[in-house]
């Protein structure tokens, strides 16, 4: 699932495939744009760049628009060179250029705006600093994490307002590795703790942000283990009623917070009260 990691790839590929060309085509299932790009066609413009924005794309265009797009759960986009061929049954946005096709697959959000409207986006404005971004700034994530005090740590983190990036794989991945339990009210964690999340997060995400070659998908398997094995890539995540991989104990699962989002935790890497910093998973 697109997460914080997976959007660098993509818009990260995504810019080298189209940034300063011009746009020799755009096609789209969506309503919305496609009433802009009658009024205001896109064919003719040029691609100034595309940039990650915590879980969201944001594609420049000259003559001050901007496409912003969100994958949700089941969006992606495909790179193709000019005349390759590609399932469009999912197909939601089409980009083309003289060099490269850029096809949005399932995309459920997405949106043009100018530059005082994106200026103003509620969604956009109120981000957290972004993990997977070059600059970070990890006083501001702990302020902004301090101010949901009464919430669990596991629920504080999926909110994009606090740190954008982080989707439900890395929040179960982030708090086992920093050895903190993902019931604990933000609030009762110690500085160094809360510390101790931000800095995995951050290492976490900047660890798995990098694409593949031109003309696959812009993306790859997401590991935080470090290990070569598919198998063995993640540490709790989907792993419920298995072994952990650190200490044996069974992999635990529950459905919390608003939109019941599975998180997974070991009891005895993760305790109710933490003991002391955690050992360094190998």
């Amino acid at each position: 699932m697109p997460e914080g990691d997976t959007i660098f790839r993509t818009a990260r590929a995504l810019r080298r495939a189209l940034a300063g060309r011009v746009v020799t085509r755009f096609e789209s299932a969506l309503p919305g744009l496609t009433r802009v790009h009658e009024d205001t066609p896109i064919v003719g413009r040029t691609i100034d760049s595309v940039e990650p924005r915590g879980k969201h794309l944001l594609f420049a265009f000259s003559g001050d628009l901007f496409l912003r797009t969100h994958l949700r759960m089941n969006g992606l986009w495909g790179i193709y060179r000019p005349n390759e061929l590609w399932r469009p049954s999912r197909q939601r946005i089409l980009i083309a250029t003289h060099n490269a096709v850029a096809v949005g697959f399932s995309i459920p959000v997405a949106e043009f705006l100018t530059a005082r409207t994106l200026a103003r986006h509620k969604q956009l404005s109120t981000l957290g600093p972004d993990l997977a971004a070059e600059q970070f700034a990890p006083a501001d994530a702990l302020e902004r994490l301090g101010t949901r005090r009464d919430e669990a740590i596991a629920d504080a983190l999926l909110d994009q307002r606090a740190m954008a990036g982080i989707g439900n794989v890395f929040k179960s991945e982030v708090l086992f590795v920093a050895g903190v339990n993902p019931f604990a009210r933000t609030g009762g964690l110690t500085d160094d703790e809360l510390g101790r999340v931000v800095n995995v997060a951050r290492r976490l995400l900047r660890a798995n942000a990098w694409d593949r070659p031109h003309g696959e998908w812009a993306g790859r398997r997401r590991t935080t283990t470090n290990s070569l094995s598919p198998q063995k890539a993640l540490w709790v995540y989907g792993r419920a009623g298995q072994p952990c991989r650190r200490c044996g104990t069974t992999i635990l699962s529950r459905k919390t917070g608003l939109h019941a989002r599975v998180t997974y935790w070991c009891p005895t890497c993760q305790p109710v009260e933490p003991v002391g910093a955690p050992k360094p998973p190998d």
